[in-house]
C-alpha cells in the first residue's frame, strides 16, 4: 500500500468528525475546515474509480467518464452554493479553478519536474488547440459582461438569456473537443492518457482486471458523500469566512478550487516528475477547459432551473486575471518546451493574483 493511499484513508476519518462537528453544532470554522479536509480524499477516491471504471468500460466510453467526472467534485460544491443563493462564489470559483490550473498546477509541474530534468517537452500542436479554446473561453465570459459594462438599465433577466445562448454554444464547442480528441485526432491526445501499464484486456501486469461493481459503488457512494460534505462546507461558508477575516472573493477564487482540486493537482505534479510531461500538461490544461467549456455553461443552465440568477456576468477583476492566467499560460507553452524557470514564472503569476484577491475590497453582492 503506497504512501498517498495510506493518507487518502486517514483522511476519511474527518467525513464522520464533520458530521459530527455540525450535529453538535461545534462552530462553523470547524465545520468549515473539517469538511474541506474530508472532501480532499473524497475527491481522490472519485478519480481513482472514475480510471478504473474506464479501463474496463474502453477508450471511447472511458474517455467520456473521464470527461464527465473529471471536475465532479467542484461542479457538486458549486452546484450546492448556487443552490444556497451564493451566486458571486460560484463565479469566483470558476475563476480560481482556471487560474489555479493554468499557474499554480502548471507552475508546479514544471518547476519540479523541471529541477529533476533540465528540460522537457510536450506535444506543441496540442497545446496550441488548447491554447486556442482557451481564448475562445476568455472570450464568452468576456463579451456577457462587456455587454453589461457598456449598456444602461440592461435587465438581469435579458443577461440571464445571453448567458443562457453563450452556455450553449460553449457545451456544443465542449462535446466537439471530445469528438476531436476521442475519435478524429485521438492520436495526437494519446500521451494525455493515464498510463495504467495495461494490456489490450484490460489488465495490469500481474493479470489483475478492474472489478467493475466495485467501482462503480465506490463512484456512487465518494459521489454522495462528497454532496453532503458539500452542503457542510457551504453552509459554513459565510461564518467561518467571516471568522478567519476572508472576503468569500478569496475564499471563492483560492480556496476552494483547491479543496475540490487537490487529488488531480497532486496527479499532474507527481507525472510530471516522472518526466511525463504530456501527461502533467494535459491534466491541467485539460481540467481548466472542462471548467470553462462545460462546468460553467452548465451552472449558468442549472440556475436558470433553480431561479437563481446566475450567469456570465463576471466582476472585471476576475476577467483580467482569468486574461492574464490564460496569455502566460499560452505564452510559455506554446514552444512544447519547459523548464523550472518558466515553472517559476507560472507560480509567481498566481502568487501576485492571489495576493491581488486578498487585498481585494469586499464589493457589493460579495460579502
Amino acid at each position: 500500500m503506497s504512501v498517498k493511499t495510506i493518507i487518502l484513508i486517514g483522511l476519511l476519518v474527518f467525513v464522520p468528525i464533520s458530521v459530527a462537528a455540525h450535529l453538535m453544532h461545534m462552530g462553523a470554522l470547524v465545520v468549515f475546515a473539517t469538511a474541506a479536509l474530508a472532501i480532499l480524499p473524497l475527491a481522490a477516491w472519485m478519480g481513482t474509480a472514475t480510471e478504473e471504471i474506464a479501463v474496463v468500460s474502453g477508450p471511447t466510453l472511458g474517455g467520456l467518464l473521464n470527461a464527465t467526472f473529471g471536475n465532479a467534485t467542484e461542479l457538486i460544491i458549486a452546484l450546492i452554493a448556487l443552490n444556497a443563493g451564493l451566486i458571486e462564489v460560484v463565479k469566483a470559483s470558476i475563476t480560481g479553478s482556471i487560474l489555479g490550473n493554468l499557474l499554480l498546477v502548471m507552475g508546479l509541474s514544471m518547476f519540479l519536474g523541471g529541477l529533476r530534468y533540465k528540460e522537457q517537452e510536450f506535444q506543441p500542436v496540442l497545446a496550441r488547440l488548447n491554447a486556442s479554446s482557451m481564448n475562445l473561453a476568455v472570450i464568452a465570459i468576456l463579451l456577457p459582461t462587456a455587454v453589461n459594462f457598456t449598456s444602461t438599465g440592461i435587465e438581469e433577466s435579458q443577461m440571464q438569456r445571453l448567458s443562457a445562448a453563450v452556455a450553449v454554444v460553449l457545451i456544443g464547442v465542449y462535446l466537439l473537443t471530445l469528438l476531436f480528441s476521442m475519435k478524429t485526432h485521438s492520436y495526437l491526445c494519446e500521451a494525455g492518457e493515464v498510463d495504467l501499464d495495461l494490456n489490450e484486456e484490460g489488465e495490469d501486469a500481474a493479470g489483475h482486471r478492474p472489478n467493475l461493481w466495485l467501482w462503480t459503488g465506490v463512484l456512487l457512494g465518494a459521489t454522495l458523500l462528497v454532496a453532503l460534505e458539500s452542503e457542510l462546507l457551504v453552509g459554513a461558508l459565510e461564518e467561518a469566512t467571516e471568522q478567519l477575516g476572508l472576503t468569500q472573493l478569496f475564499t471563492g477564487v483560492i480556496l476552494l478550487p483547491i479543496i475540490g482540486n487537490a487529488a488531480e493537482h497532486a496527479t499532474a505534479v507527481t507525472v510530471a516528475m516522472k518526466n511525463k510531461m504530456d501527461l502533467s500538461v494535459s491534466v491541467a490544461v485539460g481540467s481548466s477547459l472542462q471548467i470553462a467549456l462545460f462546468v460553467a455553461p452548465v451552472l449558468v443552465l442549472a440556475g436558470w432551473v433553480m431561479g437563481q440568477p446566475m450567469d456570465l456576468n463576471f466582476n472585471p477583476f476576475e476577467l483580467v486575471a482569468v486574461a492574464v492566467a490564460v496569455l502566460i499560460a499560452n505564452s510559455i507553452s506554446s514552444d512544447g518546451r519547459s523548464n523550472w524557470l518558466e515553472g517559476s514564472l507560472l507560480l509567481a503569476t498566481y502568487a501576485v493574483l492571489s495576493l491581488a484577491f486578498f487585498f481585494h475590497p469586499i464589493v457589493e453582492g460579495i460579502g
